[in-house]
């Protein structure tokens, strides 16, 4: 063997090595998203496919979810180390076993899009219509999972609702054929599944927001393992920046987005699904407050206000206080979070 050859060898080896020790020292992180691959994920795929997650360390692993609601139990049980789910689940569970529940980082959806849908002749024009009414949705829906507290606010008797559940794409059939008076559901999620049934929501609905009705609530937030939080609070860190960075590429342009989201789903409509995106950020992300204290972070007082009404309206046995479902000392510094989900 020459001498030059043995250099060569030499420093093929130590690349080899350098590069297992690259890959070693990334932490994985397996993420639970709140439902099939969609639109309005866009940030979480842009963030795996532009090298984001990796440049802080991280090994970042994205899963389909079931349900806003659903993510927070698997988190918890440990199967994943990060989910993205419904804040008020997440309430509902830090009063119940406080050590298992996980806790929230970064807050994206902070408009309530909890709605009744019905059609836009029913005679169910109040909360109160819904007394003597069948109502469905699919059983991990976060409207559903909410409505005991929604019914105690809106004063309705819930004893007089009879409620049906159902798998997620048949709602809107469902409804449209008077199997249900009104359905459980996200405003843009029915909206758009309404507009791919042929239907006009506009013209063909009509929603009954929970907002509107005094629940003033959060919903979607990322959020981590407890245990996982105290053990990788670097890796934690380096998550929210990687994702915070890739919802302000997003945000800048959508196409860049939509193209990470038909990536991982070739079979999806690009165009009803960057509409999803596009009106998740309108109805769903564009809360005042964030000109405030920018996307990510939450209003202390409005989040205790909205602990109050869950634990309140599902007699829950404790109120958790706001640091224990969400911890902002991960957030990147204000100045490098959005104040607007609107396209500049």
């Amino acid at each position: 063997m020459t001498f030059l050859s043995s250099r060569l060898l030499s420093a093929c080896g130590l690349a080899l090595a350098l590069a297992a020790t690259t890959a070693s020292a990334q932490v994985p992180i397996k993420l639970v998203l709140n439902w099939k691959y969609e639109g309005a994920q866009a940030w979480f795929f842009l963030a795996q496919d532009k090298g984001y997650f990796k440049a802080e360390g991280l090994d970042v692993t994205i899963d389909q979810g079931e349900g806003s609601a659903a993510s927070i139990p698997k988190v918890a049980a440990g199967a994943y180390q990060a989910g993205f789910g419904d804040m008020n689940a997440l309430i509902d569970l830090a009063s119940k076993r406080p050590a298992d529940a996980p806790v929230g980082v970064y807050m994206l959806y902070n408009t309530p899009p909890f709605a009744l849908v019905v059609k836009s002749d029913s005679p169910i024009k109040t909360p109160k219509d819904l007394e003597g009414k069948t109502v469905g949705g699919p059983a991990n829906d976060g409207a559903l999972k909410l409505f005991p507290a929604f019914a105690k606010i809106a004063k309705i008797d819930a004893s007089k609702v009879t409620i049906t559940n159902m798998a997620p794409n048949l709602r809107e059939q469902m409804l449209v054929r008077g199997q249900i008076d009104a359905g459980f559901g996200y405003v843009t999620t029915v909206s758009l599944a309404a507009k791919g049934m042929g239907l006009d929501p506009a013209k063909d609905l009509r929603f009954i927001r929970y907002g509107d009705h005094g629940m003033d609530l959060y919903s979607n937030t990322v959020f981590f393992a407890r245990s996982f939080v105290k053990e990788n609070p670097k890796a934690v860190q380096g998550f929210v920046k990687a994702l915070n960075r890739a919802v302000k590429e997003v945000i800048a342009n959508p196409e860049a987005g939509m193209d990470a989201v038909m990536k991982r789903e070739p079979l999806l409509k690009r165009e009803v699904e960057k509409e999803k995106l596009l009106a998740t950020l309108k109805n769903d992300m564009s809360h005042p407050e964030i000109a405030r204290i920018g996307l990510g972070d939450v209003d202390d007082a409005r989040l205790t206000k909205n602990i109050a009404i869950v634990v309140e309206a599902n007699q829950l046995p404790r109120a958790p206080e706001t640091k224990e479902v969400f911890d902002r000392s991960f957030l990147p510094a204000r100045a490098d979070r959005p104040s607007t989900t609107s396209a500049p």
